[in-house]
């Protein structure tokens, strides 16, 4: 095991209910990841203890799932699960289990979960493996398999559709031939899913390793066109060769997901949807067009993340990704307090690295990612983001009246102060006398 706080943390819940006479394994996907030499995200436990025994031993914890057993046990920043064992009755809303009961027995714990690989119990003191599944055997074949019946795993639970999926991508796995097969006769039933559980997943799918693998899954199962219908309708829409020699618009996504490292999610979600008006745009005049696709991209990506629940702010940010990955191609003909505008957009980065990843999936020019990364490094922060020489209240003081030509005359200024032509208030109040005439006097 590593010795994160979290690892250690485990292993004190494991000794202390050990010491009280009771059983505790590190369980899931902690085990599954240690397995694989990887470092887990989180720990959980199972144990035969039950809630209340746990809550004794550590009175600060929480019940987080009473009905499931759960506990929260938490220590400065770390957290660890724990839950008692347990088997599951049938399942009535594809998602809960109409009643559970607690066990003593871990195999009856693991039968109830979802994959092989995921239902690995360890001892962390004597490092053991309990494995009533066969999935150790899967780890080592690199195989998602369903526990038991596929297709009785993904009704008691629909979101299982897209775990196998993310498992299966972010591992570098394939999806045993049962398993994927029960994905592709159930497919229908996401549709219950909730937006946010949906969310999470498909969030998790682009940034944990391997979205692209993880959405030609979703679209060779056909989930992609239940989910993201928007997204399925790339496939076949074709570019002209000249700006994107590698094909069609779905092929030009795939290749930006594939060359993704570490991406935030409103990143990821920007490389998946910025593009996704060219369906809705695409003509043929003297040669393939697709006028207005960038700002479509944005409409409808707003349209599809509202859809899915995300937060206002990483929605404001994908749609800004989408309405402005075209400005890149300007950045040599801009005029400098143009550019300085453009630097500046809240979380730069993500755009810089969009159009980088939209080159490199496409005709791999860089010429434009290059100029701008050298302005950025010759340009200090204070001439990106000056301090403002003259406010409204400026303006009123000075005799104007407030009004319309207020936020033109604001405009004027600070363009003329980007472009280096004006340095101090009175320059930039002289500025306005000269573009908007002398302030009216008083009363007239």
């Amino acid at each position: 095991m590593t010795d994160s706080k979290e690892a250690r943390l485990a292993r004190r819940i494991v000794a202390q209910l050990k010491a009280r006479g009771s059983v505790a394994y590190l369980v899931g996907g902690c085990v599954r990841d240690l397995l694989l030499g990887r470092e887990p995200q989180d720990y959980d436990l199972a144990t035969d203890a039950r809630p209340e025994q746990v809550l004794e031993l550590f009175p600060k914890a929480q019940l987080v799932g009473a009905h499931f057993g759960v506990v929260l046990v938490g220590e400065e920043t770390a957290e660890v699960e724990v839950a008692t064992f347990r088997s599951d009755h049938a399942y009535q809303d594809g998602r809960h289990p109409a009643a559970v009961e607690f066990e003593t027995d871990p195999r009856q714990d693991v039968l109830r979960r979802d994959f092989t690989i995921n239902a690995l119990l360890l001892e962390p003191e004597t490092g053991q493996v309990l494995d009533f599944v066969g999935g150790r055997a899967d780890l080592e074949a690199g195989l998602v398999r369903a526990i038991g019946d596929p297709q009785a795993r993904f009704r008691e639970d629909h979101l299982r559709l897209l775990r196998a999926i993310r498992f299966a991508s972010r591992l570098g796995f394939e999806i045993e031939p049962a398993t994927w097969a029960a994905i592709q006769r159930e497919r229908q039933s996401i549709r219950t899913t909730s937006a946010e559980r949906t969310r999470d997943e498909l969030v998790r799918i682009l940034t944990e390793g391997g979205a692209r693998r993880g959405f030609e899954l979703l679209d060779h199962s056909g989930l992609l066109a239940i989910l993201l219908p928007e997204v399925a309708a790339m496939k076949g829409v074709r570019q002209p060769p000249e700006f994107h020699p590698e094909g069609d618009v779905w092929t030009h996504v795939l290749l930006m997901l594939g060359a993704m490292r570490d991406p935030t999610p409103t990143l990821a979600l920007g490389v998946l949807l910025h593009d996704v008006g060219k369906p809705g745009t695409f003509r043929i005049q003297e040669r393939i067009r697709f006028d207005g696709h960038a700002e479509l991209s944005a409409q409808m990506a707003v349209e599809i993340l509202t859809r899915l629940r995300l937060s206002n702010d990483q929605i404001r940010q994908v749609e800004a990704l989408a309405a402005k990955h075209l400005r890149f191609k300007d950045v040599t003909r801009m005029r400098e307090s143009t550019l300085k505008r453009f630097l500046r957009l809240e979380r730069f980065e993500e755009h810089l690295e969009l159009h980088r990843l939209d080159c490199v999936a496409s005709h791999g020019l860089l010429d434009h990612y290059d100029f701008v990364r050298s302005k950025l490094e010759e340009i200090p922060q204070e001439q990106l983001s000056p301090q403002r020489l003259v406010s409204g209240h400026d303006l009123i003081r000075a005799g104007y009246q407030p009004g319309p030509a207020f936020s033109r005359m604001l405009k004027a200024v600070e363009d003329a102060q980007l472009e280096g032509q004006i340095h101090t208030p009175e320059e930039a109040l002289e500025l306005v006398r000269s573009l908007f005439g002398p302030a009216s006097p008083a009363g007239s």
